[in-house]
């Protein structure tokens, strides 16, 4: 299988993690409930975990560094904790339905920052104009899992500070292969997950808290015990319940690489890889492939259609041939409606640190190949 779905799951994971992971299941019990080695050994991989993501992300506090099981775990925490019904929210018009379900659900108001694909400046100028009329809090993806489009955060954020309006961002796509950092943005919460860019296993996700957080899950937590009101105090405020500790175990390894090789050396390859794949297929007749004029504003996904040819037939070609991207919404209709192509859907491709340009060569083959049929 040549694997092209890391927005998705990164699937090439560094062996290490595979061999962590095997290791917790067999001599790790569960975090602050026991004094027994079995105890320990699970509470410091826990504590080496959130302390490695701290150290990654510019958290001070390795605490506020809260495990969750996805990123969408996190952002429903991070959003209920924020919104209530008919707040307003601003948001981008590239935004997953892990954003706007919750907002839907609450009843907020939610304001669109609308901008063309690929236009940073655009995007900004669209953020100051909806922040004119104020808002509850401002949610923003770091990186289009459709179209790869890093948006300009930073500058959001600064937005954001300057009017003193809460940010959350959603990390995505973005953590592991950009500059991600709490101290630098002043976010109010940092969703991610840990089975994308940090080459994690399924079911893992970190929460960063710059905000005091409302906790989604209350039960359990090996602390404070005698309360009947959640801890105060975090990470185990959002921590209820049995820990994943064969899923932190292999997190810790997946964020060990990702610092050993360093965002910027991931972020160049990904890059290479999609310039690659973007200039074949655009070689092609009858192919639409949607990269960014400057390659500083995309990173690892890249979108493309096929005039006259639906999206999930292609995608289901390439399966066969065993190639694996996505077609379809890639449950971001708010993206694909930003962009133009809600009718048609996109097949996308997405990489990572794994991927090698011959992959890339037979991707663009086998696209010509179903153009010639």
């Amino acid at each position: 299988m040549i694997y092209l779905d890391s927005a998705a799951t990164t699937m090439q994971k560094p062996p290490q993690v595979a061999r962590a992971m095997a290791r917790a299941v067999g001599r790790m019990a569960s975090p602050g409930r026991g004094g027994h080695l079995w105890a320990r050994r699970a509470a410091e991989t826990a504590f080496a975990c959130r302390q490695a993501a701290a150290e990654l992300f510019g958290i001070t506090e390795p605490e506020r560094v809260v495990f969750t099981s996805n990123a969408t775990h996190g952002l429903n925490i991070a959003i209920r904790t924020l919104v209530r019904a008919g707040d307003r929210v601003v948001i981008s018009g590239w935004e997953h339905n892990a954003v706007t379900r919750p907002l839907h659900s609450i009843g907020a108001e939610i304001v669109t920052a609308r901008a063309p694909l690929f236009d940073r400046a655009g995007q900004l100028a669209a953020f100051a104009q909806a922040l004119e009329g104020g808002a509850k809090a401002v949610i923003c993806n770091h990186v289009s899992n459709v179209f790869g489009f890093i948006l300009p955060v930073a500058e959001i954020a600064a937005l954001c500070r300057a009017r003193e309006i809460p940010f959350i961002l959603d990390a995505s796509q973005s953590a592991g292969c950009l500059p991600v950092r709490q101290d630098q943005l002043g976010a109010a919460f940092i969703a991610m997950p840990g089975h994308k860019g940090l080459y994690g296993p399924q079911g893992t996700g970190l929460l960063l808290c710059g905000s005091e957080p409302v906790p989604l899950l209350e039960g359990g937590t090996g602390s404070a015990s005698l309360r009947q009101d959640m801890p105060d105090f975090l990470p185990d405020r959002l921590e209820a319940g049995t820990h994943n500790m064969p899923g932190i175990a292999g997190l810790l390894e997946g964020i060990r690489y990702v610092r050993s090789r360093g965002t910027e050396v991931i972020l160049r390859r990904e890059r290479r890889l999609i310039r690659q794949a973007a200039r074949e297929l655009s070689a092609l007749p009858g192919v639409e492939v949607f990269e960014a004029p400057n390659p500083v504003e995309q990173a690892g996904v890249l979108s493309f259609r096929i005039a006259g040819l639906d999206c999930e037939e292609a995608g289901e070609y390439l399966g066969r041939q065993g190639i694996g991207v996505r077609a379809g919404l890639h449950c971001a209709p708010a993206a694909h409606r930003s962009a133009g192509t809600l009718e048609t859907g996109t097949v996308r491709v997405s990489v990572s640190d794994f991927n090698t340009p011959g992959e890339l060569k037979l991707l663009t083959q086998a696209v010509s190949a179903l153009l010639k049929r």
